[in-house]
């Protein structure tokens, strides 16, 4: 099947036949949202949300560490990463923060707050 506009590509999970872009759409991979709702991408910075203990390497990594850049698996819930002394070290997307988010700052500094109170 072929239009003017492009070939089209014949999905076999559903059976039908689907436009170049819906394909490249369907093919692009989960979308990947942190624990306040932001999208990840390769390459983006992160900071852990809370306290995470390492199964295997007996550290603790602590709530506020920057993990730069990541890297997405397939799943839609972990992110690929590295951080010094932990080689294949894979996150819940649940437990990390954009670090570019501009008011992850400002919710850090009042939670601390709240906190030391």
């Amino acid at each position: 099947m072929s239009d003017a506009a492009g070939d089209y590509v014949y999905d076999e999970e559903t059976g039908e036949w689907l436009s170049p872009e819906d394909a490249a759409a369907k093919s692009a991979g989960p979308e990947v949202v942190d624990a306040v709702g932001n999208v990840l991408a390769d390459g983006d910075a992160v900071t852990l949300i809370k306290d995470l203990k390492v199964k295997g390497a007996g550290q603790t990594l602590k709530r506020g560490t920057l993990i730069k850049s990541i890297r997405l698996t397939g799943d839609a819930q972990e992110i690929d990463c590295r951080h010094e002394g932990i080689k294949g070290l894979v996150l819940r997307a649940e437990f990390v923060k954009n670090a570019a988010d501009p008011f992850s700052l400002l919710q850090c500094s009042t939670n601390d707050i709240r906190q030391s109170r």
